[in-house]
């Protein structure tokens, strides 16, 4: 008789998958109930080591005893004739299938039951984080003379018209933003809002706000109706209403009645021009203004499957009215972005950024966003001095100093920089003029997690979660691996790395969790291989994020050369990581000097001072510690 089929005959091999089956589901059920009890990170660890050490005595016992009617003895001592191996082996397989319909039956309770739930309880408690910092905000004097101007409802027939209700609520929010000595919430954290069912109470204490507009638009072919009303957020006493009709010709008019209508009764004095107008869409024409609107909304969600539509409405709206300044203010910002989103739209992006950005610049030179959007394209892209780049943010802050896009953007180009505090402080405005901005939440939270800060890393990252942002989730599952759970750590941080680690096989995507959430030194080279056999393939798109996953695997020579050579996108992640302290080792690596001579560094410090973790050598040289 043959090895095999003297194991099969001993049940061996039976035994070998009866154990593997059901040593997963116990490991299944163990990671799920352990971190309900508290149970410390060496539990889980204790219970997967056991059954490790287990299983080659599972073997040796299936190999060396036979089960007989009168109890365990040895194989060797049980007649061949009197064997009743046949038989345990049909046993043992209506075991296998029972264990086998039982882990398959967890498998899908955990996929559809529990981790909806876990992440139901992340979102809860996000939300509990928000509305605890609402109430004590809340407890602060809240100004009279403080507004926010929700998304108007779409009540039209087709659900479609969104993007018009909210770009009537955001003309209208705009309007108000320039009156002096009225405090206007952030479009993005009233817009937070949306669909939502909350309490007025709790958005007036969660956006520091004493009053709340909110109505609706029903839009019928060339018909507007505009439905709109203040209410006292403390109380939810209704102050004002007023219901609007007119054509789409109609609709700047109607936002402006709205607009003055509302600064007469919270008692504003309106001095000069806004006396006579608040409204300024930058464009008389109503078909260009949709088209404006809709392109906003793509752009605003940063819906990337659409952001090629954004493009072509811009282009449209710029042919119904050339001279629409904020039409190609919002094409400089979109194509600035589309390479994130659009994979091989690099080539043209800086000329098209550019090109209208400075006919933007003609048309109304009081717009902040051309300026933004021409320092962040070109702050990535390398084509004119950091120095150049670095101005045309400060042009664009001179012009709007409370600019969400512009201090953002800024923020991110000097951590880019190594300028980690300088960024933190601009990206921190931006929370301040915008609390609820998702992108911004989480940057403010990476720079703390970079910092060693956790405590004040999780809160602005759990609310960047709740608010929808899935990138979120990378920081998320480092924190909860510092935690000491490790496996929701990985469930956490695959859900919410970039679409392009959602493209990958299910076991690169493991192979990468594995390695960077506390891997050894063989799983951290298999995670390095999955990234080496991407890049090997060739890609036209190659995130930013795999700079910084090489580093934290330790190949920071490799990281470095490829984030210069072949990251076109965004490399904020990787250039917060190497200018913190957690990239001390990076900065360390004889290839370092080198590699921030050919990033353009040195003349950018000669001129606005050595950066944080830096300081310049008396021969000219800057040492980063």
């Amino acid at each position: 008789m043959s090895f095999l089929a003297e194991l099969r005959r001993r049940n061996v091999i039976r035994m070998a998958g009866l154990y593997l089956v059901g040593a997963w589901l116990v490991t299944q059920v163990a990671a799920t109930l352990l971190p309900v009890f508290d149970a410390q990170a060496w539990a889980m660890k204790a219970v997967v080591g056991l059954l490790a050490v287990g299983f080659l005595p599972a073997i040796v016992f299936a190999w060396v005893f036979e089960l007989t009617p009168e109890g365990l003895k040895r194989d060797a001592d049980v007649p061949l004739a009197q064997s009743i191996a046949p038989r345990t082996a049909r046993s043992m397989e209506r075991i296998f299938l029972l264990l086998l319909a039982l882990a398959l039956g967890f498998f899908a309770f955990d996929k559809f039951v529990l981790a909806p739930r876990r992440e139901a309880a992340l979102v809860a408690a996000a939300t509990q984080t928000v509305k605890a910092e609402a109430g004590i905000a809340g407890k602060s004097a809240i100004s009279e003379k403080s507004i926010a101007v929700l998304p108007f409802v779409n009540m039209s027939a087709d659900k479609d018209n969104d993007y018009f209700s909210d770009g009537i609520a955001e003309e209208i929010l705009n309007a108000l933003a320039q009156v002096q000595d009225l405090k206007v919430a952030g479009r993005t954290s009233s817009f937070q809002f949306k669909g939502k069912n909350e309490n007025l109470t709790v958005i007036g204490e969660t956006l520091g706000v004493a009053h709340v507009l909110e109505g609706s638009v029903r839009k019928q072919g060339d018909k507007v109706r505009i439905f709109a009303q203040l209410i006292r957020a403390k109380d939810g006493y209704l102050q004002w209403s007023e219901t609007y009709d007119g054509d789409l010709s109609d609709v700047f008019a109607l936002q402006e009645r709205i607009a003055q209508a509302i600064a007469a009764k919270l008692q504003l004095t309106l001095s000069g021009q806004q006396a006579q107008r608040l409204v300024d869409a930058g464009t008389r024409n109503p078909d260009a203004y949709q088209l404006y609107l809709q392109a906003s909304a793509i752009f605003d969600h940063r819906d990337g499957p659409h952001m090629l539509d954004a493009v072509k409405q811009l282009e449209q709206a710029i042919a119904l009215d050339p001279n629409y300044a904020r039409a190609y203010s919002r094409l400089a910002a979109v194509h600035g972005i589309l390479p994130t989103y659009v994979p091989g739209r690099y080539a043209d992006r800086e000329k098209q950024v550019r090109a209208n950005a400075q006919r933007a610049i003609e048309l109304d030179p009081r717009l902040a966003e051309p300026w933004a959007a021409m320092g962040m394209t070109s702050s990535l892209s390398g084509s004119i001095s950091l120095i150049e780049s670095r101005e045309y943010f400060e042009k664009a802050l001179q012009l709007d100093p409370d600019d969400i896009t512009s201090n953002f953007w800024f923020g991110l180009a000097l951590v880019r920089s190594g300028y980690n505090r300088a960024g933190a402080e601009r990206i921190e405005h931006a929370l301040a003029v915008d609390p609820l901005v998702p992108n911004v939440m989480r940057w403010r939270g990476v720079l703390y997690l970079r910092d060693g800060d956790i405590a004040h890393a999780e809160p602005l990252l759990q609310r960047a979660w709740a608010a929808g942002l899935r990138l979120a989730g990378r920081e998320l599952g480092e924190i909860a691996f510092r935690h000491g759970d490790a496996a929701q750590a990985k469930r956490i941080w695959t859900d919410g790395s970039d679409p392009m680690l959602r493209q990958l096989p299910a076991d690169a995507r493991k192979a990468l969790a594995d390695g960077l959430l506390g891997g050894n030194a063989p799983e951290r080279a298999r995670a390095v291989a999955v990234i080496d056999a991407y890049l090997a393939s060739d890609p036209e798109f190659v995130p930013g994020m795999m700079s910084l996953w090489l580093a934290q695997l330790g190949a920071g020579a490799q990281a470095m050369e490829l984030e210069r050579t072949r990251v076109k996108v965004d490399n904020s992640d990787f250039m917060a990581y190497l200018f913190s302290p957690a990239g001390e080792s990076l900065r360390a690596l004889p290839e370092f000097p080198a590699y921030i001579k050919a990033k353009g560094f040195p003349a950018l410090w000669d001129k606005y001072g050595a950066p944080d973790l830096c300081t310049k050598s008396a021969n000219g040289d800057y040492a980063c510690q």
